[in-house]
C-alpha cells in the first residue's frame, strides 16, 4: 500500500472511527487537530485527511476496531512501513506475530511474516526483534539474504 491509498483508506474509515468513539463531529476534529468544516469535508469525501491527520487519527484511535478489523491489527506497523520505505529503522520487539501475522518464510529463527489483511511483510529477528517493514516481499527476502550471507548461510 502506498502513502496516498493509505490516506484514502483512512480518510474513508474517518466517520465510522468517530461515530464507533460517540464522538460528536465538533469533538472529532478537536480529538484529531483540524477543524469542524475539514472534518465535515472529509465525511462527505469532499476532502481527504493529510499524512499528519492521517498517522493522528490512528494514534489516537489505535484501539479502534473499525481500524483494526480494516487493516489486520494495530496500525502502527503499517505506518511505518509507509513511511520508513526509503529508509533504515530500528524497530522495537514484537509479541512475534500471534494474531495477524501468517509465516511467509523462515531461515535460522529469522522469520518473514505477512500481515494477512493489510498485506504488508515485515522480518523478524530470532527473538522477534522487527528488523524491517515492507509492502515489497522481495525487498525483504533481498534483506534476509544479505543476512545470510553475512552470517555465512548461503552464497
Amino acid at each position: 500500500m502506498k502513502k496516498q491509498e493509505f490516506i484514502t483508506a483512512i480518510s474513508n474509515k474517518c466517520k465510522l472511527v468517530r461515530v464507533e468513539y460517540g464522538f460528536s463531529q465538533e469533538q472529532m476534529a478537536i480529538v484529531i487537530g483540524i477543524s469542524k468544516k475539514s472534518l465535515v469535508e472529509t465525511e462527505k469525501g469532499r476532502r481527504r485527511l493529510s499524512w499528519t491527520e492521517c498517522v493522528a487519527l490512528c494514534t489516537i484511535f489505535s484501539q479502534s476496531e473499525v481500524l483494526q478489523d480494516a487493516f489486520g491489527g494495530e496500525l502502527s506497523d503499517m505506518i511505518k512501513a509507509i513511511a520508513f520505505e526509503k529508509t533504515d529503522a530500528n524497530y522495537p520487539l514484537t509479541m512475534g506475530g500471534k494474531v495477524w501475522w501468517r509465516d511467509v518464510e523462515e531461515w535460522n529463527g529469522y522469520r518473514i511474516q505477512q500481515n494477512m489483511l493489510s498485506q504488508h511483510y515485515r522480518l523478524l529477528d530470532p527473538k522477534n526483534g522487527r528488523m524491517l517493514a515492507s509492502f515489497s516481499l522481495e525487498e525483504i527476502q533481498e534483506f534476509l539474504k544479505q543476512i545470510k550471507n553475512k552470517i555465512g548461510g548461503i552464497r
